[in-house]
């Protein structure tokens, strides 16, 4: 065949029919294309709510009370789905009901365009065959009211119809002696539940067994009279739908009922945006989090009034951890189970809509509900510092206001920098560490920089206010906690303080830094960490192979050799006092510097842990240079002077009687 022409014919002696195999065909699609039993029942309700759509459209001058009742029989092990809708004919039996892929809803929405109809492949009625060893449906049209049929039909592959009495007004009943793994759905509180939430939203009332208060009672706040999006009611009206009172309260108590597993802090709208979405609704702020996961979207999407998502977060922004929501749309496109949506342009429509319904919605409670406001920032604050970092306008709303984990408890950036003397301070390193006791000692909060989302906040408000951030931890931010000093230490003097203060893997650092009553702190290499990590044995079992790559490239400038810098504070007058009595010859210098290097291990060990030295040597190693510097001066030894200084008492190094440090 050339490029570009037509397919040439094929002869008709050579065309073969495609083999159905029906049975097989009907189990997969009764059994295998929803994915819980319950959808049946949602799939029977909703060919009832369009029963009273189709009987509406085709005799809207009747006399015609819309009601759809759902009865559970335990004994008998039967549910059955009543409706007073159009009812079928036995032609429209066969036609519709009993032809997979042809449903009459569809044609019928497509003649008139009536966006209150539900269904659309013809295939709800199967899932009836999914909880129902047989299934009967005793029906009368409301256009041969003197007629009533009934089919009946075990497995769906074959069934019959037979004259029935006709049923007073016209409807149909669907019962379903259900499967014997199913007879659970056979009770009437297991139904409200199930109902409650599927129905929740059709305007059509919904009862269970002879309750005369429909499941679907709850007043849906867009749908009052008096909320700015609410459009006409939907033909047959609703239940319980209030037409005065305060907005914000009808939106609380929805989200009260609705909501299944947290209280919600607050509640705002979704309407529907001109050019894009359609859809309407309502989203909260859950009060509550877990201890798996901060990821709590919880957003149910209804399609013309009937569940159609029972879990559409991924319609939520990633970073809205804390929001639940139900929204309600007609241009949404479900997949044939209907327990999906496409993701087409409508979708991706609805997800910007919400996002930007999440963030107004922020806006108007930090605006209009302050105590509510803090409630929010206490309860999500972690989750907020994230979300500022994904929308411009989240984290100018948030950025004074979102509290951030520090070592003196959850403070705002704004705090925090102005208990830093105008710089924010932020430690790279875990709970503890060099950094929490440096700054402790300081008196200055440090930020916990390994938390979700705190680093990249604090430069970005460090960007925003114009003010400096402090990173302990990395090379730049020891550069300016640690300065150099004001003259360097001659080779010989920093030769034997290395010696006397540094273990192996150490590297002697003099500077000056604050407070200035400390005289040393020992810190780790965070890239030799990292190094000795990823090049442990199991490495490469554990960490995924491109990760390793950038990690090894990260690591590459550092040999590993350097374990820890201990910087020196030139500036503190103990180690000023230590050089002095080194340069004169001080017996009592090197007993001196053993008291700083067990403080320096008792430090390291209380911010570091276990790993941070040998606690046990350097409680020893007190001990023997309080004895050496108490210890009586032998007899006919001469004194030796006191420092320089004349300090009074121990001035860690030597006794003011001149005893040495034994020696």
């Amino acid at each position: 065949m050339s490029q570009g022409l037509p397919p040439e014919p094929v002869p008709a002696e050579d065309l073969r029919t495609t083999e159905v195999d029906l049975g097989g065909l009907v189990n997969v699609l009764a059994t295998h294309l929803y994915s819980t039993p319950l959808v049946a029942l949602r799939e029977l309700v909703q060919n009832a709510h369009d029963s009273h759509t189709r009987r509406l459209l085709e005799d809207p001058d009747g006399d015609h009370r819309a009601v759809i009742r759902v009865r559970a029989d335990a004994d008998r092990r039967t549910v059955a789905i009543e409706d007073t809708g159009a009812g079928l004919t036995e032609p429209e039996i066969h036609a519709y009901l009993a032809t997979v892929g042809t449903g009459y809803t569809r044609m019928l929405r497509e003649l008139t365009g009536n966006q209150e109809l539900i269904g659309a492949f013809g295939l709800g009625f199967l899932s009836a065959f999914s909880v129902a060893d047989e299934v009967v449906v005793t029906t009368t049209s409301h256009r041969e009211p003197q007629l009533g049929h009934r089919y009946r039909s075990r497995g769906g592959e074959q069934y019959t119809v037979e004259p029935a009495a006709p049923r007073p007004g016209g409807g149909t009943v669907v019962e379903l002696a259900l499967k014997a793994e199913h007879a659970h759905l056979a009770d009437e509180y297991a139904l409200r539940e199930v109902l409650g939430r599927y129905c929740v939203l059709l305007p059509i009332p919904v009862f269970v067994g002879d309750d005369e208060q429909p499941v679907n009672a709850v007043p849906v706040p867009w749908r009052r009279p008096s909320h700015p999006a609410s459009a006409a009611p939907p033909a047959g009206g609703g239940p319980g739908r209030p037409s005065d009172g305060d907005e914000y309260a009808a939106r609380m108590r929805f989200a009260a009922a609705f909501g299944r597993r947290f209280e919600p802090l607050t509640a705002f709208p979704v309407r529907p945006v001109e050019g894009g979405s359609d859809a309407i609704g309502l989203l909260w702020v859950q009060d509550g989090g877990s201890y798996a996961s901060s990821d709590n979207r919880d957003l149910a999407v209804y399609l013309r009034g009937m569940l159609l998502a029972e879990d559409a977060r991924d319609l939520l922004p990633s970073w809205a951890g804390f929001i639940g929501g139900v929204v309600e749309s007609n241009r949404l496109t479900p997949t044939a189970s209907r327990e999906d949506l496409q993701r087409d342009e409508h979708y991706r429509a609805l997800q910007q809509s919400l996002t930007d319904a999440v963030v107004d919605g922020l806006y108007e409670t930090a605006r209009l509900r302050p105590a509510v406001w803090r409630r929010i920032l206490a309860r999500h604050g972690q989750d907020l510092l994230g979300a500022a970092l994904c929308d411009d306008r989240l984290f100018t709303l948030l950025a004074d206001d979102v509290p951030v984990p520090t070592s003196q408890g959850d403070l705002t950036a704004g705090a925090l920098r102005a208990a830093g003397g105008g710089a924010v301070h932020v430690a790279l390193g875990g709970n503890g560490g060099f950094e929490e006791m440096l700054y402790r000692a300081m008196q200055v909060p440090i930020a916990r920089g390994d938390r979700y989302a705190v680093l990249p906040f604090l430069r970005r408000y460090a960007r925003l206010r114009g003010c400096r951030i402090v990173e302990l931890g990395s090379e730049s931010g020891n550069r300016e906690l640690f300065r150099d000093p004001e003259r360097p230490l001659p080779a010989g003097e920093a030769a034997w303080l290395a010696g006397a203060l540094a273990d192996p893997g150490e590297q002697l650092v003099p500077a000056r830094f604050d407070p200035a009553g400390l005289p040393l702190v020992l810190v780790p290499d965070r890239e030799a960490e990292l190094k000795a990590r990823i090049e442990d044995d199991q490495a490469d079992a554990r960490i995924p192979s491109a990760a390793l790559r950038l990690a090894r490239a990260f690591t590459a400038r550092s040999d590993g050799e350097v374990k820890a810098r201990l910087y020196l504070n030139l500036s503190c007058q103990a180690v000023q006092d230590l050089l002095t009595a080194y340069r004169d010859g001080h017996t009592g210098s090197a007993t001196a510097a053993g008291l700083l290097r067990s403080l320096k291990v008792i430090m390291a060990a209380a911010s570091a842990g276990p790993s941070g030295g040998d606690l046990t040597g350097a409680l020893a190693g007190i001990g023997t240079a309080v004895s050496a510097l108490t210890a009586a001066v032998p007899a006919g030894l001469p004194a030796v002077p006191d420092s320089p200084d004349g300090l009074d008492g121990l001035d860690g190094l030597g006794r003011p009687d001149g005893s040495g440090d034994g020696d």
